[in-house]
């Protein structure tokens, strides 16, 4: 009896030690972002954050007891490479979800590679073909594209602008901003009297602005991301051009008005995420204390406010981390429990992911802001 007794002691205490070290095995997550190149603007700050939470996570003990174990790869913006680094992630790191890429070209190469793998991959890129169609293995953080263009149309039908000029960038953001722009405005009544493109390396955007000129459109539409958009608000400047510009979500943050300076900058209009105007919201808002937490946190890490872009990194963690705090260990637990997630108050919005909407959010996710002295100011 006292040898059974044993036995049974013996197998329990290895059962127990085998739990113990299951718990604590470490949750594996990647990152890919562009750290480096032109898209740096946005990899930086999400590289930046990601770190933060994951630190502060594991500062608490980790998640359900696990600690994170953080895999990340600067694709320097470039799909190719990014498509490389994600099958690193996932063959050799061993990651059971993957935050990032950092641009729409990106994202939509990597795509593949998270569905063939069966790997959740939450993008922090806005172009709408990310997820629309829904991919099973796909989500993304930041709102959709034609959630912003619907949201700067709205602006201006509130001013009676219906003569507008568009000016996109030709890259996968930009073209897809277009597409929507266009089937929108035409739903809505618009009438597009101009429709420039201009390539991301260019560095002069005076000849398509002088034909747009002679168009005598009621607003312009600037689509893309830095330093584009900040090359065409000066170049309106020195060609005299009175006429309201609107911006989209993707200069959403101070670099834009610093690199299109101030004085040029002045009176544009643009769909931003709250973070840029955390500190003007109600203190009723769902967000308001998340954002200034957050801010608070990215400054005294980094020295440097918190972006919008960033913010992309803290929701694709805080969906990955809720779905591994309701128990969810494997890729397959982790892309359902983010599904399932229900509603989340993130940086970028309120979230309520389904198995149709793998973004989940509303127009609620921006404020229209203008800039006035070199900063925002929210449009009533």
């Amino acid at each position: 009896m006292r040898k059974m007794f044993a036995v049974i002691g013996i197998t329990m205490l290895l059962l127990c030690s085998a739990s113990a070290a299951f718990a604590a095995a470490p949750i594996k997550i990647g990152g890919l972002f562009a750290v480096t190149g032109p898209a740096s603007f946005l990899g930086e700050p999400e590289k930046n954050t990601l770190e933060l939470l994951v630190k502060e996570a594991n500062a608490k003990g980790g998640i359900n007891g696990s600690k994170i174990e953080l895999f990340i790869y600067d694709t320097g913006g470039d799909a190719t490479k990014a498509v490389q680094l994600a099958n690193k992630l996932i063959k050799n790191d061993k990651v059971v979800a993957i935050i990032g890429p950092s641009t729409t070209g990106e994202s939509m190469a990597v795509i593949p590679v998270a569905e063939k793998e069966q790997i959740p991959l939450v993008s922090c890129a806005a172009g709408i073909k990310i997820t629309d169609p829904v991919k099973k293995w796909v989500f993304k953080t930041p709102a959709n594209d034609h959630v912003a263009a619907e949201k700067i149309l709205i602006q201006a039908e509130k001013l009676k602008q219906k003569n507008i000029a568009l000016i996109t960038v030709s890259d996968s953001f930009g073209s897809s901003g277009r597409e929507q722009l266009k089937q929108m405005a035409a739903k809505r009544g618009f009438k597009i009297v101009a429709d420039e493109v201009y390539s991301p390396k260019d560095t002069d955007m005076t000849p398509q602005l002088t034909k747009i000129k002679a168009a005598k459109p009621d607003a312009i539409i600037c689509w893309g991301t830095n330093p584009g958009p900040a090359i065409i608000t000066r170049n309106i400047q020195q060609l005299g051009i009175k006429t309201q510009v609107y911006q989209s979500h993707g200069v959403a943050s101070k670099k834009y008005i610093e690199l299109a300076t101030a004085q040029a900058a002045e009176g544009i209009m643009l769909p931003a995420g709250k973070l840029a105007v955390f500190d003007l919201l109600k203190p009723s808002d769902p967000q308001a204390k998340l954002l200034k937490d957050y801010n608070t946190d990215y400054k005294k890490s980094y020295g440097v406010e918190a972006s919008t872009f960033g913010g992309y990194a803290y929701d694709g963690f805080q969906l990955v981390a809720a779905a591994i705090r309701k128990g969810a260990a494997t890729a397959a637990q982790i892309r359902d429990g983010i599904e399932k997630n229900g509603r989340m108050v993130g940086v970028s919005g309120i979230f309520k992911m389904t198995p149709t909407d793998h973004n989940g959010l509303d127009l609620g996710a921006f404020e229209m802001v203008r800039i006035v002295k070199g900063d925002w100011v929210i449009v009533k």
